[in-house]
C-alpha cells in the first residue's frame, strides 16, 4: 500500500461497504416478496416490473435533484447518507406499516428509489474523498457491496419463510438505517474531498463530443440495459425452469440471491484484473461473456440442473462485473471542467434505460414463449461491444 493510502484509517473502507451493503439492501427488498405481494394486494403477474421501476424512476429524479441543488456539495457527506438512508429506510417499510392499495405501494418504491440517490452514489464519492489513489479497486468493493445488498432480501426471505412477508421489510430498514448511523459517526469527510462542478444541462453537447467519454457511457448504457432487468426477473427465470422441469429441486430465493450475489465477485476480481489488464478489456470481457448468456437464455431450460446453475451464476457474476469498470471509464474520460454533469447525466440516462428494458421484458412476456424473452437483453452488450471494440 502506498504512503498516502497508508494514511487512511482502516476502518474508513470497510465502514463504507458495510454502509453501501446496508443502504443498497432496499433496493430489490419487494422484489423478494412479489408473490406474497400479490396476494395481499391481488397484484397482477406483471406487478414486480413496475414497483422495480418506481424505485429506479425514483432514482433517477433523485440523482437530478441531488445535482441540480449541490447537495453533495452544500452539506457533509455523512449527513447527507444518514439522513437518505432514514427516510429511504422509513419509505421502504411504509409498504407494511401503511400501503393499502397498488398505487401506494408504488408511491412508496419511489420514495425509496429518490433517496438511494444519497446512499449509492453518496457512497462512491465518500469513497473518492477518502481514496485519491486505488480508486478503481475501491469502487470493485463499493459496487460488489451494492450487489449483496440486492442479493440479501432473496437470501433473507430464505431463512425467514416461517415469518410474515413484511421482515424482510422491516430487517432491510433496519439494516439500512444501521448503515446510515455507521457512516455518520465512523467517516467523517476524506482529505481529497472538493467541490463537484456545477451542474449544467447546456454543457450536454460539449460532454459527448468528447469519442472515448461516448464509448465509455454507451458500454454503461449497454451494460445498465442488461443489469437491472435481469436483476428484476431471476426469481421468474428460476420458476420458469422449475415448471418446466417439476422434478428439479432447489430453493428459488436461495439460488435468486446467490445468482445476483455472484456478481460481487464479478466487480471484485474485476476490480483485481483491471490493475493488470486495465478498465477497458475487463469490462469487454464481462460484457462479451454476459451478452452471450442472453444469446443461450432460450436453451438453458433444456440443460441439466447443475448445468443450468452453472450458466445462471457465470451470468449473475458478469452481468454486473463490468459495472466499476465501466464507472472508472467514465469518470477518466469525463471534461474536467463538467465532471459533475457528465456523470450525473450518464448515472441518470443508465438508469431511465433500465425502465426501458424491465418494461420491455414485460411487453415481450405478453407476444413470446419466455423462454425467448431474454434474448432482448442481448441488445445491452452488443451496443457496449459495438461501441467500444476499437479505441482509439
Amino acid at each position: 500500500m502506498d504512503k498516502i493510502q497508508s494514511t487512511v484509517p482502516r476502518h474508513i473502507l470497510p465502514t463504507i461497504i458495510f454502509a453501501q451493503f446496508a443502504g443498497t439492501s432496499l433496493w430489490f427488498a419487494t422484489n423478494a416478496i412479489i408473490p406474497e405481494l400479490q396476494k395481499e394486494f391481488a397484484l397482477t403477474t406483471h406487478a414486480g416490473s413496475d414497483i422495480t421501476s418506481a424505485v429506479q424512476f425514483g432514482f433517477i429524479l433523485g440523482t437530478l435533484v441531488f445535482a441540480l441543488f449541490g447537495v453533495a456539495d452544500r452539506f457533509p457527506s455523512s449527513k447527507v447518507f444518514l439522513y437518505s438512508a432514514v427516510i429511504a429506510a422509513l419509505a421502504n417499510v411504509s409498504v407494511f406499516l401503511f400501503a393499502h392499495s397498488y398505487g401506494e405501494i408504488l408511491l412508496y418504491r419511489f420514495i425509496t428509489g429518490f433517496f438511494l440517490a444519497g446512499i449509492y452514489p453518496m457512497g462512491m464519492k465518500i469513497s473518492a474523498d477518502w481514496y485519491a489513489k486505488g480508486l478503481g479497486k475501491a469502487l470493485g468493493y463499493l459496487v460488489g457491496a451494492l450487489v449483496l445488498g440486492t442479493a440479501f432480501p432473496h437470501l433473507m426471505k430464505t431463512f425467514t419463510e416461517t415469518l410474515p412477508w413484511a421482515t424482510v421489510l422491516v430487517a432491510t430498514s433496519l439494516l439500512a438505517t444501521l448503515g446510515g448511523v455507521s457512516i455518520y459517526f465512523l467517516v467523517p469527510d476524506g482529505p481529497h474531498r472538493q467541490a463537484s462542478p456545477p451542474f449544467s444541462w447546456s454543457a450536454l453537447p460539449l460532454i459527448f463530443k468528447k469519442k472515448n467519454f461516448r464509448r465509455a457511457a454507451f458500454g454503461y448504457f449497454g451494460h445498465m440495459w442488461e443489469l437491472y432487468a435481469l436483476w428484476a426477473s431471476v426469481p421468474a427465470l428460476l420458476y420458469y425452469y422449475k415448471d418446466y422441469r417439476p422434478e428439479a429441486s432447489f430453493t428459488i430465493s436461495l439460488w435468486s440471491g446467490l445468482i445476483i450475489a455472484m456478481g460481487a465477485l464479478g466487480c471484485v476480481w474485476g476490480g483485481y484484473l483491471s490493475l493488470r489488464w486495465g478498465s477497458q478489456r475487463i469490462a469487454m470481457a464481462m460484457l462479451v461473456v454476459s451478452g452471450l448468456c442472453c444469446l443461450v437464455s432460450p436453451l438453458l431450460s433444456a440443460l441439466p440442473l447443475p448445468l443450468y446453475l452453472a450458466v445462471v451464476l457465470l451470468w449473475g457474476l458478469t452481468v454486473v462485473g463490468d459495472s466499476p469498470q465501466f464507472s472508472t471509464l467514465v469518470a477518466q474520460n469525463a471534461p474536467k471542467a463538467y465532471k459533475g454533469t457528465a456523470l450525473t447525466i450518464v448515472n441518470s440516462l443508465g438508469f431511465a434505460i433500465t425502465i426501458v428494458s424491465i418494461q420491455g421484458l414485460k411487453w415481450m412476456s405478453d407476444l413470446l414463449p419466455e423462454r425467448y424473452i431474454y434474448l432482448l437483453l442481448f441488445l445491452g452488450p452488443l451496443l457496449g461491444i459495438l461501441s467500444n471494440w476499437r479505441r482509439g
